[in-house]
């Protein structure tokens, strides 16, 4: 009843204290500038960054302070073209969305982002990843005549987890029946082992007709199966840095990041301290010449900063590791077409008869069209030899399936005036935004 209480005082001050959203296009010459102030809450910085990665926006800088109660972001964000966003739907999404209560207050969702739906049937999956395994998932949900209407599949440091929304193939409606979902979650489950052969670590299957925020639930599902302490050790200087020290003047834990930059970075990473019940009081974004800076004064949802080697320890392997799952370095296919089912099995299937793995899969069907994207290497993790991507584009459709990157081509096309002017310090921004007592927390960097 407590709980109820509270939860209703804060929407009542919400209410009396409605956020506010500024999109301006003229205050920085090369980036939209979107202010954000709000009533703070934990998980409004996640809530706020997540609908700015779902519209593909690049956020080349940004400026984060809470205040007590108060909140205020500002970012400087792109276009994937690196321009700036000047289309007005886009715009009015945005502000729509940020202003509504159901954004910083949904009414039908729980700690990990579920709300009920009518569209379809959700399966979660995590397990030991090998060569041909979402090839193995789609056979199956074929031949239990299911429809793949969207999916996003990710791997790290041997561990494979994957949400995927199915239909009914005959009806094209959610699977109700608990007996057939019973099949679908065994068979699934089957696969995962391969066949019972499998017994490094159990795997895990769940179905449910909900529908999950796909890109923070893989995440989750990562993290609980602890995919950040089983890697090898990294060669020095390879992969992102992450440190992790003191500011015991004023209570904080200060995080530093530095990484290779790309589209939702900061997403991963806003994602995982929230998850991991930090919170950011205070930080900024910046990139420059395809490198991102992240810099965070963080304390636990207790209010106290990480005070063992332990929890320091774990904090930098699990923001190593979000960072890491969604980098891809393969060939990135893209496939167009009309959606039918079994479309996906064979596909995959046919990636695999090319002695080839998937790295990381997205899946979607919009009015009865495919665009699917995949990043895959051989089997043994070498390079695809272009001999192996003539003869699937070649299966497949050259039309229909694409190359959309290849990392070991040189690309002599790509500008440096796409990247961002350089580093804004958290000193120049505060004079223009000023929040009481910041000065004091720039002495313990």
């Amino acid at each position: 009843m407590e709980m109820d209480n509270d939860d209703e005082y804060s929407k009542l001050f919400r209410r009396m204290n409605p956020p506010r959203v500024v999109i301006d296009n003229e205050a920085c010459e090369n980036a939209t500038v979107i202010r954000v102030d709000s009533v703070n809450r934990h998980g409004t910085l996640l809530e706020v960054v997540q609908v700015i990665a779902d519209l593909n926006l690049v956020i080349k800088k940004a400026y984060i302070s809470s205040d007590g109660s108060w909140f205020m972001d500002v970012f400087n964000v792109t276009d994937c073209a690196g321009n700036k966003v000047t289309d007005k739907k886009i715009t009015s999404y945005i502000q729509t969305t940020l202003e509504s209560e159901e954004c910083f207050y949904p009414t039908i969702r729980n700690s990990i982002g579920i709300v009920p739906t009518t569209e379809h049937t959700s399966i979660e999956l995590t397990g030991t990843d090998r060569p041909g395994i979402m090839s193995d998932v789609c056979a199956v949900l074929a031949n239990l005549k299911c429809n793949v209407t969207s999916a996003e599949l990710w791997t790290h440091n041997t561990r494979v987890a994957a949400v995927v929304h199915i239909t009914d193939g005959p009806t094209g409606k959610p699977i109700r029946d608990e007996n057939r979902i019973l099949e679908i979650k065994k068979l699934l489950c089957n696969v995962l082992t391969n066949g019972g052969t499998n017994n490094v670590r159990s795997a895990h299957t769940d179905v449910s007709i909900v529908m999950t925020h796909r890109e923070r639930r893989l995440h989750q599902m990562m993290y609980g199966d602890r995919d950040f302490d089983c890697g090898e050790s990294r060669e020095e200087g390879c992969g992102p840095n992450v440190t992790v020290s003191d500011c015991a003047e004023r209570g904080y834990t200060v995080v530093i990041l530095r990484s290779k930059d790309r589209v939702k970075l900061l997403f991963d990473t806003v994602c995982t301290l929230t998850d991991m019940e930090y919170v950011v009081y205070h930080g900024m974004v910046s990139t420059e010449n395809d490198e991102a800076y992240q810099e965070y004064y963080i304390r636990h949802v207790d209010g106290n900063p990480i005070n063992s080697e332990a929890e320091r320890e774990r904090l930098i392997q699990c923001l190593e590791a979000a960072i890491e799952r969604r980098t891809s370095e393969g060939l990135e296919l893209e496939l167009r077409t009309e959606d039918r089912v079994g479309l996906l099995s064979d596909i995959t299937r046919i990636f695999r008869e090319n002695g080839l793995t998937i790295k990381r899969a997205k899946v979607s069907t919009d009015g009865g069209a495919v665009v699917d994207t995949f990043y895959l290497s051989e089997a043994s993790g070498n390079p695809v030899e272009a001999k192996i991507i003539e003869m699937i584009q070649t299966q497949i459709g050259q039309q229909v399936l694409q190359v959309k990157h290849n990392p070991f081509v040189k690309n002599s096309d790509k500008s440096s005036d796409e990247q961002g002017a350089g580093f804004f310090f958290l000193g120049n921004f505060f004079k223009h935004y000023p929040f009481p007592g910041f000065q004091l927390i720039r002495s313990c960097s």
